[in-house]
């Protein structure tokens, strides 16, 4: 039988061992790279992805000076060329040039910080720092933050991406800040006019993180945002849409009202059904609905289902379908359908037999809902 794809063999292998070897002998003298890259492979396969990561460092760590200034002063000189700066999005480097923030937040968190500091805006250039500039949000919040603030008119795309990428709440697979969430937003207010769209996708993403928080603020920001017109018109829209795309989903009536979808807009929904009132676990729903409107112009419309499950413990649980972005022609209707297979083996939720509904959601409103008895399968 054949094996999926690995992502900590494609990204950390002999190939990448060498690569890496070859960099620090190079840029430290006397650096063993037999010997490290002996070591390093060898204690691969009983360690996951991230921790590969960790035992990089410990290999390339003990094969360094032991004070940090020092130990500093030879990862700069072991790392790469820079990212290419004339590049504008995509361009996230390699995770096997991680082991520099590794080190500086290992050696220079507690009594090196700044030196720290410096190590980090070298090596985000050849590869994200956003995971290891949060413990020293954590341990040194002014003194971060000071320095992000610069770094945010930094000519650098990549590290004025790490000030938002590194300070957002939700950051995947990264270490929990403890800073207000609202902290970065005057970072952010200085990063949405930038000219790269890998700067404006993390400050989106930052936003959206900070709207399952409170999606008030980021639509006042983006507000406001539109009100100075410093990013370009198109940009912004995207931004907005990226940024709000939780609380779209969610149906907040600001969040869609920013984007041209009413709430109150003047549509009715007919027609509802599912196709049958008993459907089985392993079929599937065949969702059908009349939007009208008696209004003379096109009518904007964000429409989704929101389908509520039963639970063994008489509990439900709810989760949202998205169904159509578009308009309803002025006194005129729009028909949607959609097949919607209720799986059984899904891996995300389990089904079980016993009353379900699906309401259509308007703008963020649910105008219309259908009820249908899930069985089990035959």
């Amino acid at each position: 039988m054949s094996q999926g794809f690995s992502l900590k063999d494609h990204l950390f292998n002999a190939e990448s061992m060498a690569d890496l070897a070859a960099e620090y002998a190079a840029g430290v003298s006397g650096f063993d790279a037999e010997g490290f890259q002996a070591e390093t492979l060898a204690g691969f396969p009983e360690r996951e992805l991230m921790e590969r990561l960790d035992w990089i460092a410990d290999c390339i760590e003990k094969r360094l000076a032991p004070d940090f200034p020092t130990m500093a002063d030879q990862l700069e000189a072991a790392m790469p060329p820079a990212l290419d700066p004339a590049l504008t999005d995509d361009d996230f480097g390699r995770f096997i040039h991680a082991v520099p923030g590794i080190l500086a937040v290992r050696y220079g968190l507690e009594e090196h910080r700044d030196r720290a500091f410096d190590l980090l805006y070298a090596a985000t250039q050849r590869f994200s720092m956003e995971f290891y500039i949060r413990p020293f949000l954590n341990r040194w919040p002014e003194e971060t933050f000071a320095r992000l603030t610069v770094w945010a008119q930094d000519e650098n795309y990549h590290v004025r991406r790490l000030v938002s990428e590194g300070t957002r709440p939700k950051l995947p697979w990264a270490k929990k800040i403890d800073i207000d969430p609202r902290a970065p937003l005057p970072l952010l207010a200085a990063l949405h006019a930038d000219s790269t769209r890998y700067v404006t996708r993390s400050v989106a993403n930052h936003l959206n993180d900070i709207s399952k928080i409170d999606t008030g603020l980021v639509v006042d920001h983006l507000k406001s945002w539109q009100a100075e017109a410093r990013q370009a018109a198109k940009e912004l829209e995207w931004m907005t849409r990226h940024a709000l795309r939780t609380a779209v989903k969610a149906g907040d009536a600001d969040a869609l009202a920013l984007l041209g979808f009413a709430a109150d807009a003047p549509v009715t929904v007919e027609n509802l059904s599912v196709g049958a009132d008993r459907i089985a676990i392993g079929e599937a729903l065949n969702v059908a609905v009349t939007l009208s409107t008696d209004a003379a112009k096109p009518v904007p419309v964000m429409v989704d289902y929101v389908l509520t499950f039963h639970r063994p413990d008489g509990k439900t649980g709810q989760k949202v379908f998205k169904l159509k972005q578009g308009k309803v022609a002025g006194n005129g209707q729009l028909e949607l359908a959609k097949k919607h297979p209720l799986k059984g083996n899904a891996t995300t939720f389990t089904l079980h037999p016993g009353p379900h509904k699906l309401a259509i959601q308007v703008n963020g409103t649910q105008r219309a809902e259908v009820a249908f008895e899930l069985v089990a399968a035959g």
